[in-house]
């Protein structure tokens, strides 16, 4: 896959999950980076930028056991400078969790299930967005 295609971080506790919205990705164009926890988060970001590169997007889940997608995501503001758009991709429907979503920055809240063309097209439109908020 070309180093230009866009690096996406993906971040969900189901095994399965991760596996198809990797085939998704790459099937678009992207370049995932797969994660279930932190400590493979931490390891992710640190590859990444070992090789000279970040991510244009974060795809998160809210329901991670020991640190939650929202911890999880506060550690990427502090490690992730600039932080790319966050897209939640989640089970979770309570509007108050969508709220906080939203007031710590997550560009995008879809729920579970959803199907990839949706997903996908979320990814670049907030890629998009960001890129041409920062020019």
């Amino acid at each position: 896959m070309p180093v230009s295609a866009p690096a996406v971080l993906v971040v969900d506790d189901e095994r399965d999950t991760l596996l198809l919205l990797k085939m998704a990705l790459q099937r678009a164009g992207f370049r995932p980076a797969l994660a279930a926890s932190w400590e493979e988060v931490a390891e992710r970001v640190k590859e990444a930028y070992e090789d000279g590169a970040g991510f244009d997007a974060v795809v998160l889940d809210l329901m991670i056991p020991v640190r939650s997608g929202f911890d999880i995501l506060r550690a990427l503001q502090v490690v992730l400078s600039p932080l790319p758009p966050v897209v939640m991709l989640t089970a979770v429907t309570a509007f108050e969790k969508q709220v906080e979503a939203r007031s710590m920055g997550v560009s995008r809240y879809l729920t579970k299930p959803t199907t990839p063309k949706k997903l996908i097209s979320t990814l670049h439109e907030v890629i998009g967005e960001h890129k041409s908020g920062l020019q």
